[in-house]
């Protein structure tokens, strides 16, 4: 594994011991699907070319992790400048090193027309309204429950996630909890509209009736309130593998979020977790996933340091320009993928670009 294509951003040490340990084992990656009225509040998701788009993208990222193409609708998720979905990455490092994926829906209004585990929840309210999901309490025993199975089929769980407007519940998620997150949370967007997310937060923090910190000991019903069924889930997974396997959390700022319920529910397992992510969103100036987490835990976080600018698509290219980022568990993907040495960084690109070619010539297949 070269230096180069695995970033250890903080805790090197520790992060090097980690990847040690998921050298020699098999990864099994799982991915969240959630969606939330929260993300059809205009101009605080891209995850769509319009709000009402977003219940579409999870099904849609699921169907491309599994199938190389979308049932739920036509085209492949882009952002509203028409930046293909991470997916795409996600999906070519599984088919590099043929990991196996598991779809589990955590509560989306559109289910995805593949093969899924149903956590049985229903999809997130707009968290203004201080009753954002009331099934998390459920929503995180019945993964707990997935997650001991799952940890008996693999050798490291990766966990990745898509829900739009993911980052926004973080926020008020991680305030409810006591971090200060506010200006540190990310997005999918070149220009992070830190200002429209904080007042979101704000306001949903304020219509559930909670302070700053109140909930750092009620994580769950933190959730209920102001967070996502995508929160319960990854949290839930997470605390129900790491007695038996590592895990690693495969996204950005929002697990930030589910690293702070886990120190709240079960902080030994904190022991078995690493966050892996990609190197766009470490570098973003805009947001601060290692200062959200330096609050909670010394846990390595891990980035793929993939360089998608000498791609011959503008679309690849525009992942430089800090757009979309991360999502769909592209950068614990690609990190699963390379930690062995035997795939590098630029074997992933073009592998990208040629699946990317074949889903826009093809008409929305690979």
């Amino acid at each position: 594994m070269k230096k180069a294509d695995v970033l250890f951003v903080s805790n090197k040490t520790k992060g090097r011991q980690f990847a040690k340990r998921l050298a020699s084992r098999n990864p099994l990656l799982t991915c969240v699907l959630g969606t939330t009225e929260t993300a059809k509040i205009p101009r605080i998701s891209a995850a769509g070319k319009n709000p009402n788009l977003t219940d579409y993208t999870p099904p849609a990222d699921a169907e491309i992790l599994l199938l190389g193409r979308c049932r739920c609708i036509k085209q492949i998720p882009v952002t509203p400048e028409g930046i293909p979905t991470p997916a795409l990455i996600t999906r070519t490092a599984l088919q590099l090193s043929n990991i196996p994926s598991l779809i589990v829906d955590a509560g989306s209004r559109i289910k995805p027309m593949v093969p899924f585990v149903n956590l049985n929840g229903n999809y997130g309210e707009d968290i203004r309204s201080g009753k954002a999901c009331e099934d998390a309490p459920k929503i995180f025993q019945n993964a707990k429950m997935l997650g001991e199975q799952l940890s008996k089929l693999g050798g490291y769980l990766v966990i990745g996630e898509s829900i739009p407007g993911g980052t926004s519940t973080a926020l008020a998620v991680l305030l409810a909890l006591g971090i200060d997150a506010i200006g540190k949370v990310s997005s999918s967007m070149s220009i992070n509209p830190h200002r429209l997310k904080t007042e979101v937060a704000k306001t949903a923090l304020k219509t559930a009736k909670i302070e700053r910190g109140q909930l750092s000991e009620k994580p769950i019903e933190a959730v209920s309130k102001v967070g996502d069924p995508v929160l319960a889930a990854v949290a839930g997974l997470a605390v129900g593998a790491t007695g038996n396997i590592p895990v690693m959390l495969a996204g950005g700022t929002q697990m930030g979020a589910v690293l702070s319920l886990i120190q709240r529910i079960k902080p030994n397992a904190l022991e078995n977790i690493a966050i892996g992510t990609t190197g766009w969103l470490i570098e973003d100036s805009t947001s601060d996933l290692v200062g959200i987490v330096r609050q909670i835990a010394d846990v390595p976080i891990l980035a793929a340091n993939l360089d998608f600018s000498s791609s011959r698509s503008d679309g690849l290219r525009a992942y430089e320009k800090g757009i979309v980022k991360e999502g769909v568990g592209a950068g614990g993907a690609v990190i699963a993928t390379m930690i062995n040495g035997s795939i590098t960084s630029e074997i992933v690109l073009k592998n990208v670009e040629e699946h990317y070619a074949k889903l826009i010539m093809g008409g929305n297949r690979l």
